[in-house]
């Protein structure tokens, strides 16, 4: 971070001291990775659209040095890193003004919005209070997408802004994930998740080849009967399955059952966080919670048990 920093201040003309606090804070492994992107885009920030120019600090009062801290911190089962700098801080006036002209939110509803909630409108999606754009704070990623990641991660970011001040953002997240290994794959459009643990293969198979065994769909694989199932039906996905002439299948085992499980498309592998569903949405069928990808977007984990409930062919 330090050569970052200092790398983007001397490109923008201004003048910094970076001060990093708690290096030695122990964090999960898979968090750290995941967190990279995140602290570059919040530093980033904090020096391109933070702090001002010496020649205005100076005319405020201030040092033409600002201050840039990065810091870490346990907190009971949690830890807390905080990204914060001395700079101009939000305006929250502006701020209302900006989400107005954009068509976020409507006048009334901006204008009912305490200083610290009009602050918290940063992390709207779309957003970007920087007058012009650049490639420098993040090539057009906005605070939306640093929120989305950091919630990911079953954490949450919050931030204070003091006029004149500066800004500081607060990220708290667990010491440990539950992290499996999954593969993604598509269904009527939507991105889903199957763990990784529960599946033998992935086959293309001509849909031809294909055969009923009392009622049921089924392939032949290796000398072995494995019943078909479809992805979009079992998760009762609007639209049905494409007449397509080559199926992509995901063996899964679930017992002692094996299932064909027919999807649009196999994305590929990746480590995915878990998170639970909301109690409001109820129980779901086939699906054993979420994950929210790297781009914002959320995938359903699908529970290969309830899948394998309607297997009724055995391997």
């Amino acid at each position: 971070f330090p050569r970052m920093v200092r790398d983007l201040a001397n490109n923008l003309g201004k003048q910094l001291e970076l001060v990093i606090t708690g290096e030695d804070t122990e964090l999960d492994r898979t968090v750290i990775d995941e967190l990279g992107d995140p602290l570059v885009h919040m530093l980033r920030n904090a020096v391109d659209h933070g702090l001002e120019m010496p020649d205005e600090r100076a005319a405020a009062g201030k040092d033409p040095v600002g201050t840039v801290r990065l810091s870490a911190r346990h907190e009971g089962n949690s830890v807390v890193i905080e990204v914060s700098e001395d700079g101009r801080g939000i305006d929250p006036v502006r701020l209302r003004d900006l989400v107005v002209e954009k068509g976020l939110m409507s006048r009334a509803d901006v204008d009912q919005l305490s200083d610290q909630e009009a602050v918290e409108l940063i992390f709207l999606p779309g957003l970007s209070t920087a007058k012009v754009a650049t490639d420098i704070s993040g090539r057009g990623v906005g605070m939306d997408a640093v929120r989305a990641k950091i919630n990911g991660l079953n954490g949450t970011v919050e931030i204070r802004s003091e006029l004149g001040k500066g800004s500081t953002f607060t990220i708290r997240l667990p010491l440990t994930l539950a992290i499996i290994q999954a593969l993604l794959v598509t269904a009527a459009g939507d991105t889903y998740a199957l763990p990784l643990e529960a599946i033998e293969e992935t086959v293309v198979i001509e849909r031809a080849e294909t055969r009923p065994v009392d009622g049921v769909p089924c392939m032949v694989l290796r000398d072995n009967i494995v019943p078909l199932l479809s992805l979009r039906d079992r998760l009762r996905i609007a639209g049905g399955d494409a007449e397509e002439e080559h199926l992509s299948v995901v063996v899964v085992r679930s017992g002692s059952t094996r299932i064909g499980v027919v999807v649009d498309a196999l994305l590929g592998q990746q480590d995915i966080v878990i998170k639970h569903l909301p109690e409001y949405l109820g129980e779901v069928v086939a699906v054993a919670g979420a994950t929210i990808l790297g781009d914002g977007s959320v995938a359903l984990i699908v529970d290969v048990g309830a899948l394998g409930q309607r297997g009724r062919v055995a391997a």
